[in-house]
């Protein structure tokens, strides 16, 4: 008689006896136990995994919690707050330049929450991969310029540096324009925030052999280690802004936009070093070319997220 037993490990176990009917009874007996036993030790894997899973997904949880919490309290307060004190504008008659300001206290923060609420909203359906763009031939070249110009003035404010060259043989790609204009709003955004006074910001837009299309934008802002790159690229990740002027944000900007670069078949990826600045490169496929590993091979582009 032989038996053949698969232990929990993957391993297989043969046993074997000459053919004593009590041999035999006594190898049936212990092959059942030690079944039993392998199952019993499957089970617990099983409920160990189980409950680290769930530990993670708790903590997961919390963390969002925390965050959202932090990010929604704050301009709300900030609405309620200042409202307040305009109801009150007829026993205390406020100066018109008081309620202007307050006003524009209010408008401020209220435009902060709507883009948390958005970004929240806008990361849970491309998780749950309900999210759709709509696609049609697109001009980026003139996408590109239009949100080069509308982060113009918040360099400027902050004494930054911004200069931009954009390749004026752009072919057109096919896309959604709103997306895009996030992706790069996101990544400008990101840019300005890091990056100290007389600091510069570079963007530079170039054709493909293919007919697809190339940018890069690059800072000297504070920078990042691989380890805070990859914070990062995480939903709710934020890296430490105490190196730059301030810190603010949900922590959402880079992996939407990495996901909707992902969504029209390109590929997102981020080189930087701690003090020495960072480059978010982003590539899009010519028409004809419509897949994101396509298009990671075709510029030789590696995932930031992989």
């Amino acid at each position: 008689m032989k038996l053949v037993i698969s232990t929990a490990l993957g391993c297989t176990m043969l046993f074997g006896s000459a053919g004593n009917p009590k041999t035999n009874s006594l190898m049936t007996e212990y092959a059942s136990l030690l079944s039993d036993a392998v199952l019993r030790h499957r089970a617990r894997v099983a409920e160990h995994s189980a409950r680290i899973e769930s530990e993670l997904a708790s903590k997961v949880k919390s963390e969002f919690i925390a965050n959202m919490s932090h990010e929604l309290k704050t301009p709300l307060n900030t609405v309620i707050g200042f409202s307040k004190l305009l109801t009150q504008h007829q026993e205390r008659r406020l100066p018109d330049k008081e309620i202007v300001e307050y006003a524009m206290l209010i408008n401020d923060a209220a435009g902060h929450l709507l883009s948390v609420i958005n970004d929240i909203l806008d990361i849970s359906k491309l998780q749950s991969g309900k999210y759709a763009i709509d696609s049609r031939e697109i001009n980026i070249e003139g996408i590109l310029t239009d949100s080069i110009d509308a982060f113009r003035h918040q360099s400027e404010a902050g004494q930054i540096d911004f200069d931009a060259v954009i390749a004026p043989d752009l072919p057109m790609i096919r896309g959604d324009a709103v997306k895009l204009k996030q992706i790069f709003a996101n990544i400008l955004s990101n840019a300005i925030k890091f990056t100290p006074v007389d600091g510069t910001i570079a963007v530079k837009a170039l054709r493909t052999i293919d007919q697809g299309v190339i940018v890069a934008i690059r800072d000297s802002g504070v920078g990042m280690s691989p380890d805070e790159i990859e914070v990062a690229m995480t939903p709710f990740g934020q890296v430490d802004g105490g190196r730059s002027r301030w810190r603010e944000g949900v922590g959402l900007g880079l992996p939407i936009a990495k996901a909707l670069v992902e969504l029209h078949g390109g590929a997102l990826y981020i080189a930087s070093q701690q003090n020495e600045g960072t480059e978010v490169v982003i590539t899009f496929p010519g028409r004809d070319a419509v897949t994101t590993s396509a298009a990671a091979t075709m510029y030789g582009v590696r995932n930031s997220a992989a």
